[in-house]
């Protein structure tokens, strides 16, 4: 099985212990390719550096939701200074995240999003949006900026949201979670969803999949992914892993 994570965050400070030698084990896993974004200037850097180190890693730089206080100009400066490095693939990971209360208001996480919208349709990238509890504003923004394409990383939308998205030129990409109980909706929407939309992810060190729930996830594990998407889709596992990685590869230009 060829794979492709198109989501993990190696510069998460839970992999601090063995970053490197994880990274390293993962072509023997079979996973061929990696994408990290960045989540603030920080791990933006990291992620760039990762990529250089790596022949099969790649970046996205960009300053999550979440971490979006004191966003300003020179932020965007140095986005669009570390963005021309030839292995940053993508501006992300950008969007709104109303779950957290402690999280900057609305209206300036909608701001910096628009900003980095703008961002990347100057530079000629896509985007990789994270979208939670927050599905009509975060569609708002993206219908403004028609010029841009994108990913909804950990698609958790309605079936009605993932089809605007769809005619938009959207792809979604879907994590551990459709291994998950309760992931009626995400599988609901899988099952629609054209094969050529679709990327899979671990979206590490988060949200590990069964049957590894309760451990720290890593690249190793997007296998369950494709066998999820898979077993909705009625394909082999491996002609789901293999579309996969075809559509990150036209998505991200790679190759």
């Amino acid at each position: 099985m060829r794979l492709f994570d198109t989501h993990a965050h190696y510069d998460s400070g839970a992999f601090n212990a063995d970053r490197l030698e994880v990274l390293a084990s993962m072509p023997e896993q079979g996973v061929e390719l990696i994408l990290n974004p960045g989540c603030d200037l920080k791990s933006s850097r990291t992620a760039v550096e990762l990529a250089e180190q790596f022949p099969f890693v790649y970046a996205a730089v960009g300053v999550h939701p979440s971490d979006c206080e004191g966003f300003s100009t020179n932020t965007a400066d140095e986005l669009r200074s570390l963005a021309a490095h030839p292995k940053v693939k993508a501006v992300g990971e950008i969007g709104l995240d109303y779950y957290w209360k402690e999280n900057p208001c609305r209206e300036f996480q909608q701001e910096v999003f628009h900003t980095q919208m703008e961002l990347a349709e100057e530079l000629g990238l896509p985007v990789i949006v994270h979208d939670r509890e927050a599905h009509r504003d975060c569609l708002e923004v993206v219908k403004s900026h028609p010029k841009v394409s994108g990913v909804y990383h950990c698609y958790s939308g309605s079936l009605e949201d993932a089809k605007t998205l769809v005619k938009l030129g959207w792809m979604l990409s879907f994590t551990g979670v459709v291994t998950y109980k309760n992931a009626r909706k995400s599988l609901e929407v899988i099952d629609w969803l054209p094969m050529d939309r679709i990327m899979i992810e671990t979206d590490s060190p988060y949200l590990t999949p069964e049957p590894f729930r309760g451990k720290r996830n890593d690249s190793g594990k997007v296998y369950r992914v494709a066998e999820t998407i898979a077993q909705v889709k009625h394909i082999a596992p491996e002609e789901a892993a293999e579309i996969a990685l075809e559509n990150g590869l036209r998505f991200f230009r790679i190759g």
